[in-house]
């Protein structure tokens, strides 16, 4: 049987055990390895790896203690504004889309944007009016909200700053994953940043900066502070240094997250890829990354804390 794989994560920051108690970290992980699982059952029964990281997301956006979707931090207005975005390895085919504030799964939408529109990447208005119009989901705001985040908006607009997710050990949620039939496929949900400006959009939606995937080379999700993200165009930087560097996964993976975000000065963040052959990259520059990942050759993790 040809290799699958996949891979999520859950955001990157202070993760550490000191800051989650027993019953959290339980939470967390039970919570990352049900994600992963079902991603991998889809790979497992011979699916393609669009529908596996549809799949680990969808469950991820459902999950209140990541933030993208149900669980999303506030933006200065009080408000949510969604972004995801997802892309096929084999076409190079993509969609996304941004600041929509009551979808209930934005990774449906953005699939939905790669699959029934001639575009790429919809936002605002607009994106909800192709979602009512295609039949997507929408929840009331009492749906997304947590107490938690209503607390992080309070605290962030009293000290007048904009309070990344690495800081507050949440964040963005991914997926990667490589099919039995050799494709690749990468997916990426956020709420962005707690107090952040209303028309704010981070990397996630972004193609080439949080979500990448290229069947010549790899499949990547990326976490942290957006801003470095865009700048470094992270996820096709990892591509282009294995397509033209000739670099393996893991080297150019590193290299990219602990180079050059670091010299950029965005130390606070991470990335997840695998490649053709399989091979899972989960490397960080925090102190922590909700991790996960199942590979046909039998390698399963589900880490929160320590090296990568």
């Amino acid at each position: 049987m040809k290799p699958f794989s996949i891979a999520i994560h859950g955001g990157a920051g202070e993760v550490l055990a000191k800051n989650l108690n027993p019953d959290q970290q339980k939470e967390y992980h039970d919570a990352l390895s049900k994600a992963v699982d079902m991603g991998y059952a889809v790979l497992e029964k011979g699916g393609t790896a669009l529908d596996a990281v549809e799949a680990a997301v969808v469950d991820l956006e459902n999950c209140p203690l990541f933030n993208a979707a149900r669980g999303a931090v506030f933006n200065s207005d009080g408000k949510h504004e969604l972004d995801a975005a997802i892309m096929d390895g084999k076409t190079l085919g993509a969609g996304a889309i941004c600041g929509v504030s009551s979808v209930k799964n934005p990774v449906k939408l953005a699939r939905k944007v790669m699959t029934d529109s001639q575009h790429v990447f919809l936002a605002g208005a607009g994106a909800a009016k192709f979602a009512k119009a295609n039949g997507i989901e929408f929840e009331k705001d009492e749906y997304f909200f947590t107490q938690l985040r209503f607390d992080q908006l309070q605290e962030a607009r009293a000290t007048g700053q904009v309070a990344l997710d690495h800081v507050k050990k949440f964040g963005t949620v991914g997926a990667v994953a490589l099919d039995v039939h050799g494709n690749l496929a990468a997916a990426t949900s956020t709420g962005g940043m707690t107090n952040k400006m209303p028309g704010r959009v981070g990397d996630a939606p972004l193609i080439g900066a949080g979500t990448y995937a290229n069947n010549k080379t790899c499949a990547v999700s990326a976490t942290g502070h957006g801003e470095y993200m865009i700048r470094a165009v992270i996820g096709h930087l990892i591509s282009s240094m294995m397509e033209f560097g000739g670099m393996p996964l893991d080297a150019a993976a590193d290299r990219a997250v602990n180079q050059v975000l670091k010299q950029l000065g965005g130390e606070g963040g991470g990335v997840i890829a695998v490649d053709q052959q399989g091979n899972v990259a989960m490397p960080f520059n925090t102190e922590g990354m909700f991790r996960a990942c199942r590979t046909s050759a039998g390698r399963v993790e589900i880490k929160m804390f320590g090296d990568y």
